[in-house]
Formats: C-alpha cells, sequence, structure tokens
C-alpha cells in the first residue's frame, strides 16, 4: 500500500502512477513496492442497508410483530444493520406498509 504524502490516505494505481482516492494528488509508484501491488475490483453496494429517508424498503422482509405508532397497521418492511459493537444485538429499520412511517427498533 502507497499513501499520500498531502492528506495520508490510500493511494491507488491509475495508469502507472498513484492516484490519492481522497484529494487526487498523484505520486509515482514506489520502487520498491511494485512488485507487491494488488490490484483488485471495485467494491459493489448490493449488500448495503439504506436507512436514508428515500430508501425503498419495498421488497424487504416484512415484520408481523410490530405496530405502527402513527396509524396502527400491524406489518411493516425491515432491514438489520449493526450499529454497535459486535457483542451488541443489530438494529431494526421499520417502515410502516400503510402510512410509511419508519422507526427503529432494538433487541
Amino acid at each position: 500500500m502507497q499513501f499520500c504524502d498531502e492528506c495520508g490516505s490510500m493511494m491507488h494505481n491509475q495508469d502507472g502512477q498513484m492516484v490519492c482516492s481522497s484529494c487526487g494528488a498523484t505520486q509515482e509508484q514506489d520502487s520498491d513496492l511494485a512488485s507487491e501491488f494488488v490490484s483488485t475490483e471495485a467494491q459493489d453496494d448490493s449488500d448495503v442497508i439504506e436507512t436514508e429517508e428515500g430508501a425503498n424498503f419495498e421488497g424487504k422482509p416484512t415484520a408481523t410483530d410490530v405496530t405502527c405508532e402513527d396509524c396502527g397497521h400491524g406489518e411493516a418492511w425491515y432491514t438489520i444493520k449493526q450499529t454497535g459493537s459486535a457483542d451488541e444485538p443489530p438494529t431494526r429499520f421499520f417502515k410502516c406498509k400503510n402510512c410509511g412511517r419508519r422507526w427503529r427498533g432494538y433487541n
């Protein structure tokens, strides 16, 4: 790995030159590290759980053990995300199937 002299972020190889992922600074590739560089595929975001206001919950698993406080409906879509440390239970993010209200549940 090679790090940017300007901001300290990790750099990636682009057309034989190292480019900073954060600030865009360029440097020559360290010659003593050249044989150790390994390129990987870009990460995909297919497993990212969206909890933003505009996230599409439709098609996610359905919970029937919850009740919406706004409309009283008993079904909601949900996603699960580990928001605390690994030894804590995950957080469930709900969206009411009837009115669209969003809330989170802690186990």
